[in-house]
């Protein structure tokens, strides 16, 4: 057998540390616990696909991923928390994509969207939920009511920058309608005090009312998108845009977000998890299908693209409704 030239073994030598490099690149193993932040109370939205995805990470990595709940400021408190951690791969955070870079224009978070490695799980959507107790029975019905009583009828999310409050900015774009908003630390407290009647409305996500809806304790009038949804255990939710022609909202997608800065092997052993655990998980697709969510699994590029459409709406509505610190445009968010 002939032996190989000198410049051929240099080549083959580095084509094999390339290839063991990456090899090594995709196998990290946690020696310790994970800490992974819900920035919301529990039993909200994040909290609840944050604890299915954990569970099934938890057998890819053989590591126990303990969720610790740090709800506080519109989810920027436990955010914070975990991009000021140790860049060492064992601190996590978890939420909506469309709250990271909107934390940077309120003052909040000094961290843009490009700042975070991101891992989808689901899209959601925002539904208007009313308590079966008032008078309303369709949107027109409810934004007759806000137009005639300005600034009275009680709206509840789970803050500035959540999901639902994002959901009501666009309403009140859309229809010129005020609301007196009343906030919680997270999604399903805003729907259980709905429930109880301390607000008249709410317009967080369909998983953290799809419960509530199939026992009649909600009342929806419809998602806050162009696109109906189709619930298990209820039936069909119609699109606001029937009501409102023309009504779009961007997705809302929702994962686990770990911050740059940690080692690579890292990064590539949670990417490599989610093309081949994540993307393929019965339990998430389960979540999803029972909730009223979209399964969308996707890191990476292909993940901060998906993610900007709802980061530019969210941002702008905040900071053209006076919420907002800082201009967008001048964090690296144009006008959508």
């Amino acid at each position: 057998m002939k032996s190989l030239r000198p410049s051929r073994r240099v080549a083959l030598a580095a084509i094999l540390a390339v290839a063991s490099s990456g090899a090594l690149a995709q196998n990290w193993k946690p020696t310790r616990p994970i800490n992974l932040i819900v920035p919301w109370a529990a039993g909200g939205s994040t909290d609840q696909i944050t604890r299915v995805t954990a569970a099934e990470l938890e057998k890819t990595l053989g590591q126990t991923i303990v969720i610790v709940n740090q709800p506080g400021a519109s989810g920027s408190i436990g955010t914070k928390s975990a991009f000021d951690a140790a860049r060492d791969g064992y601190t996590w955070t978890a939420g909506a994509a469309q709250d990271l870079g909107p934390y940077q224009t309120l003052g909040s978070l000094n961290a843009s969207i490009k700042d975070w490695n991101l891992f989808l799980t689901v899209a959601n959507i925002q539904v208007i939920g009313v308590n079966p107790a008032t008078p309303y029975q369709n949107p027109k019905q409810l934004f007759d009511a806000m137009k005639a009583k300005p600034n009275a009828i009680p709206v509840a999310t789970a803050g500035v920058t959540s999901a639902g409050h994002n959901a009501m900015e666009l309403i009140a774009k859309a229809t010129g309608v005020t609301y007196r908003h009343v906030t919680y630390d997270g999604g399903n407290p805003a729907v259980v005090a709905t429930v109880a009647g301390e607000a008249e409305v709410t317009t967080q996500l369909a998983v953290e009312q799809a419960d509530m809806i199939r026992g009649k304790r909600l009342r929806p009038l419809a998602t806050v998108s162009d696109r109906p949804l189709e619930l298990e255990g209820y039936g069909t939710i119609p699109p606001l845009s029937q009501t409102l022609p023309g009504f779009t909202a961007p997705a809302n997608y929702f994962g686990i977000f770990i911050p740059k800065g940690v080692p690579d092997d890292i990064v590539k052993t949670i990417e490599k998890a989610w093309v081949e655990t994540i993307s393929k998980s019965e339990a998430i697709k389960k979540y999803a299908t029972s909730r009223g969510a979209l399964f969308a699994p996707s890191s990476g590029e292909a993940a901060q693209k998906a993610v900007f459409p709802a980061i530019q709406a969210n941002a702008w509505l905040l900071f053209n409704g006076g919420k907002a610190k800082v201009s967008p445009d001048t964090v690296g968010i144009p006008k959508p």
